[in-house]
C-alpha cells in the first residue's frame, strides 16, 4: 500500500492524532490529564450514541434527522416529570422514555418512508414540534435534581476489584490489557482463516503495525483512566452501542440494505428489497438512540431543562461526515463515526482549555466539517 493510499484511507485518523498532538503542546499537556481524558468520554457520550443512528440515515442517501436534539430534550422532560414530580420508579420511567423516542421515530419514519415526505422537511417539523412540547411539559422551568440511583446508572465508575490505591485503578488497566490480547488474537485468527480459504490476507507487517498501534492507543487510554477513577460506566454504554451497530452494519443483511439504498435505491428496489422499510427502520432507530441519549444527558446534567439537546443534531451529523460518511449516501462506517466524534470532542475540550471564545469554536468546527466534506467530494470526483 502506497503512502498516498494510506493517507487517503486513514486521513481522519491521522488528523485526529495531529489535533491531539497540537492541543497537547498548546495546553502544556493539560489535554492528556487523566480527568480531561475522562471528560472527553463523559461530555461527548451523547454524540457517539446519536451518531450511530444518524449514520444509518446518512447511508440511505445523505439524509439527516434534524429533530434528534429536540427528542433528547423531550425525553428528558418526560423522564424528569415522571421521576421527580410523580415519583415513578426509575426502570418504568426509562422504559416510558424509550417508548416515547420509538413512537416519535415511527411517526417521522412513516411520513418519510411511506408517504415520501422529504426527510429534511419531516425532521425539521419534528425539531420544532418536540422542542415546543418539551417546553410545554417543563413549563419553561428546570426540574432537578434527579434521583441518585438514576444518575449512577450513567455517571458512576466500575469499582477496582484488585487494588486498594486511590491513585491507580488496577481493574481498569487490566481490562485494557485483556482488550489488547483479545484484539490481537482476533487479528491473527482472522488472517489464518483467510489464508486457509485462499483469500488475500494482506501484508503481515501492515497487520502487525496496525495491531501494535491500536493496542498502544488502548493501553495509553486505559492507563489515563486508571489514574483518575477507572472505567466510567458511560464508556461501557457507549462501547456496547458502538459494537452492536458495528455488527449490524457489517455482518447483517439488514445493515447491508442501508448501503444498498444509498448506493442505488432504484436497483435495490428492483432486487426485491423493501426500501420503504429501510427508511422506516433508519428513522425509528435514530429516535430510539436519541431517547437513550436523552437519559444520558438528564443524568449528566442532573436535571431537565427546556434547552437540553440544542444543536445536538449538528454534532452528530458533523461526526458522521468528518468520520468519512458520504454526503451522497452508501458509504460510511461506525469506526469512522467514532473517530469523527472523538475529533469533535478533542476540539471542544482543547479549545475550552485554551479559553477560546465559543463563537470561534463554532467557526473552527464548521471549517473542519467543510474540509471533511470537500475531501469526500473531491476524492469521489477523482475516482470517477
Amino acid at each position: 500500500m502506497s503512502a498516498k493510499s494510506i493517507i487517503t484511507k486513514y486521513a481522519m485518523t491521522i488528523a485526529t492524532v495531529l489535533v491531539i498532538i497540537v492541543f497537547t503542546i498548546t495546553t502544556g499537556g493539560k489535554l492528556l490529564f487523566p480527568q480531561n481524558v475522562n471528560n472527553v468520554i463523559a461530555q461527548n457520550a451523547y454524540v457517539f450514541v446519536i451518531a450511530m443512528g444518524m449514520l444509518l440515515c446518512i447511508l440511505t442517501g445523505g439524509n439527516i434527522d434534524l429533530s434528534v436534539g429536540s427528542v433528547v430534550g423531550l425525553v428528558g422532560a418526560v423522564g424528569a416529570v415522571l421521576m421527580v414530580n410523580h415519583k415513578v420508579p426509575i426502570p418504568l420511567t426509562m422504559i416510558v422514555c424509550i417508548i416515547v423516542g420509538i413512537a416519535i421515530g415511527a411517526w417521522q419514519g412513516y411520513w418519510i418512508a411511506y408517504q415520501r415526505i422529504p426527510p429534511f422537511i419531516t425532521t425539521l417539523a419534528g425539531m420544532y414540534m418536540w422542542r415546543g412540547l418539551c417546553n410545554a411539559i417543563l413549563q419553561g422551568l428546570t426540574i432537578s435534581p434527579m434521583p441518585e440511583k438514576f444518575n449512577a446508572i450513567f455517571n458512576s465508575y466500575v469499582p477496582d476489584l484488585f487494588g486498594k490505591s486511590e491513585e491507580f485503578n488496577v481493574t481498569c488497566f487490566a481490562v485494557g490489557i485483556i482488550i489488547c490480547i483479545v484484539y490481537a488474537g482476533m487479528q491473527f485468527s482472522g488472517r489464518a482463516k483467510r489464508i486457509k480459504k485462499g483469500y488475500d490476507a494482506g501484508s503481515l507487517p501492515a497487520m502487525l503495525g496496525k495491531t501494535i498501534v491500536i493496542c498502544a492507543v488502548v493501553i495509553f487510554f486505559m492507563y489515563k483512566l486508571s489514574k483518575y477513577q477507572g472505567i466510567p460506566v458511560i464508556l461501557i454504554w457507549v462501547t456496547v452501542i458502538v459494537l452492536i451497530y458495528t455488527y449490524i452494519t457489517s455482518k447483517t443483511t439488514t445493515g447491508r440494505y442501508f448501503y444498498a439504498v444509498g448506493g442505488n435505491e432504484a436497483a435495490t428496489e428492483m432486487s426485491g428489497i423493501d426500501t420503504n422499510k429501510v427508511y422506516f427502520i433508519a428513522y425509528t432507530n435514530v429516535a430510539f438512540l436519541s431517547s437513550i441519549a436523552g437519559l444520558i444527558i438528564m443524568a449528566r446534567l442532573n436535571s431537565a431543562n427546556p434547552t437540553a439537546g440544542t444543536n445536538y443534531e449538528m454534532d452528530a451529523i458533523a461526526s458522521c461526515f468528518i468520520g468519512g460518511a458520504s454526503a451522497y449516501g452508501g458509504i460510511g462506517t461506525t469506526t469512522g463515526v467514532v473517530i469523527g466524534a472523538t475529533l469533535m470532542g478533542v476540539l471542544n475540550l482543547g479549545m475550552s482549555i485554551m479559553g477560546v471564545d465559543m463563537n470561534w469554536q463554532r467557526v473552527v468546527k464548521g471549517g473542519v466539517l467543510l474540509i471533511a466534506v470537500i475531501f469526500d467530494v473531491v476524492s469521489k470526483r477523482k475516482s470517477s
